[in-house]
């Protein structure tokens, strides 16, 4: 501490702290330490502006921005008015221009109308002044924000101008440390409403709420986003959810939040769960934790038909089913199983894919299953498994000598007897009795690409039946690590997802796909599909990214560059939050006693 002259003492620490490492002013500008910087005024505001105009004009990333106002005595400026509106009547009445008779028109009824305003209602007028200053480290970066700043105030009808030869008084009046400079107050004060003053601060009419639901974060402002993830109308068609940014930006937390939410409201909740990140979560809440993976308690029969749902709908396969007048639970069960054998053996021959729709049709109605049986009313041990399926081809091998049953029996002896046959060969095992399921496939992690998304396929076709079999209850499938399902070769199984997507709100269902990058899903071969995926959720949460998945996002989006730099800086629990059309920047701050709940696994 050193003492000044008059005897105060002076922290050097802090004045350090506060100091820039350099000021240089100019002109048109200044320099402050390695930052360019240029400040405007504005000189003129729109004729008429909206609640929460000045936020606009305030959220401009890269910008500071200073606004002063000071009450004034109402009566000389009714007096003023008084005059003004006399004038323009006269001139509105002796003029000859159209144009001009109309400005003067205009003019004399909004004074007419601010009159009104302060004489009767009793409001507040005062000199309002507004400062802003874009700022970048480099040259090219500050020409695009200062160009940034000039488009936002024309957009808003705000005319700015550079304070020429006044840059160093406008940074003291900008600045915290300085009083307001008359000079600067002199030539920016014009006079304003209060309730225009007031209502144009950014929170004044923050935050967003559907008026039910539950608290999902907060915007830039610190107001509540609350959300109710099933409600209809307007642009809200459906109860689906996205969710993109790369590791490690709070994605998992993001999700365990919503689905804790959900959860206790009533909404049952399905993991599928690639990376064990929800198995704690699961636990916690006495769900049923099911390992996927090759577990006893959780395997899941393909070969086992699953009942279509019914309805009025006119979708295309693999989910629609009408009342009797057109594909049956076995005709719908042998496309879902197309899928699935092109996802487990994509080398199947269109000969061999023949041949074994054939043998599949004839071991079902070995097991007494018809095109027109009642599916509903059989046992999970009353379906055939891969091991029948095997010996039906192997039969047919040993009797016929065709070399196609031979090449069958060979590429399907592993599914029925060898490695694989522990994840689908057998009845089905999987039992459930909670409201909370996570179907754990951490197993799989260290075998191929075509195992995972054949089990994939085959866990997303049972949790559909979860989500379909009663319209009365809300189920909420989360699919995590949702690229796992992406096969350039077989675009059925995006097809699935895509009408799963698209038929769940029939059900009061919802699907929330969460994924690394939106590049995977924009493939040439299958954006047709994936981008649809992307598309049809009227939530979306996009948080941190990068490089070539940035330029996508930003494309498929239609991002503003305030929105691209939002995730382009990739902070932690920050997100660009999409309802509908709306678009808020969210940080999500999540209670304390939620994590107690969401364990160690990702997601911390």
């Amino acid at each position: 501490m050193k003492q000044t002259p008059s005897g105060s003492s002076v922290n050097a620490s802090l004045l350090n702290v506060i100091t820039p490492m350099g000021l240089e002013f100019s002109r048109n500008g200044l320099v402050i330490g390695e930052q360019a910087a240029k400040l405007y005024g504005v000189i003129q505001y729109p004729p008429k502006a909206d609640v929460g105009w000045l936020s606009t004009l305030t959220n401009v990333p890269a910008t500071m921005v200073s606004i002063g106002f000071q009450p004034i005595d109402n009566s000389a400026l009714v007096s003023a008015i008084s005059k003004s509106i006399t004038q323009n009547r006269s001139l509105a009445d002796s003029a000859k221009d159209p144009l001009t008779r109309q400005r003067a028109e205009k003019a004399a009824s909004d004074g007419e109308s601010i009159m009104l305003q302060i004489d009767q209602h009793g409001e507040t007028v005062g000199l309002m002044n507004v400062l802003v200053m874009p700022f970048a480290e480099d040259d090219k970066l500050f020409a695009r924000t200062c160009r940034r700043v000039e488009n936002t105030f024309s957009m808003m009808r705000c005319k700015i101008r550079t304070l020429a030869h006044l840059q160093k008084e406008s940074f003291r009046h900008l600045s915290p440390m300085y009083p307001a400079q008359a000079s600067i107050e002199s030539i920016l004060n014009k006079i304003m409403p209060m309730s225009t003053f007031v209502g144009g601060f950014p929170f004044a009419s923050s935050g967003f709420n559907d008026g039910t639901g539950y608290y999902l974060a907060k915007d830039a402002s610190g107001g509540l986003v609350i959300v109710d993830l099933w409600k209809r109308g307007g642009d809200r068609t459906n109860s689906n959810i996205v969710v993109m940014g790369v590791a490690g930006v709070g994605k998992s937390t993001a999700v365990k939040h919503i689905a804790l939410s959900e959860y206790m409201k009533g909404t049952k909740i399905i993991f599928i769960d690639p990376e064990s990140e929800y198995k704690e979560l699961c636990k916690l809440l006495n769900g049923d934790w099911i390992n996927a993976g090759g577990g006893s308690n959780g395997k899941i029969n393909p070969l086992q038909i699953r009942p279509a749902p019914r309805d009025d709908g006119n979708e295309e396969f693999p989910l629609y089913k009408d009342e009797g007048n057109g594909m049956s639970d076995m005709a719908l069960h042998l496309k879902n199983l197309e899928i699935f054998f092109n996802l487990y053996i994509p080398d199947l021959t269109m000969m061999q894919k023949a041949v074994l729709k054939q043998c599949l049709i004839e071991l079902y109605n070995q097991f007494h299953i018809t095109w027109t049986t009642d599916i509903s009313k059989l046992q999970n041990t009353e379906f055939p498994t891969f091991s029948d399926l095997h010996l039906l081809i192997h039969n047919k091998e040993k009797t016929l000598g065709d070399d196609v049953y031979k090449e069958l029996s060979l590429l399907l002896y592993d599914i029925a007897h060898g490695g694989d046959s522990f994840l689908w060969n057998g009845h089905s095992t999987i039992q459930t009795h909670s409201r909370c399921i996570c179907l754990d496939t951490h197993t799989l992690q260290n075998t191929s690409d075509n195992i995972k998304r054949t089990q994939y396929f085959n866990l997303l076709t049972w949790c559909w039946e979860q989500m379909s079999k009663d319209r009365t209850e809300r189920v909420l499938l989360i699919s995590d690590e949702c690229y796992l399902m992406i096969d350039p070769n077989v675009p059925q199984s995006l097809i699935f997802l895509r009408n799963v997507e698209k038929r769940a709100r029939k059900y009061e269902a919802a699907l929330a796909i969460i994924s690394h990058s939106v590049v995977d899903f924009l493939a040439p071969e299958i954006k047709m599909y994936g981008q649809a995926l992307l598309d049809i959720p009227c939530i979306k949460i996009l948080m941190g990214t990068d490089g070539k998945n940035l330029q996508e996002t930003r494309e498929l989006y239609n991002l503003t560059d305030a929105e691209e730099e939002l995730l382009a800086s990739k902070k932690r629990e920050h997100a660009l939050l999409m309802i509908g059309s709306k678009r808020l920047h969210a940080h999500f701050e999540i209670p304390d006693y939620k994590f107690a709940y969401m364990g160690t696994a990702g997601g911390r």
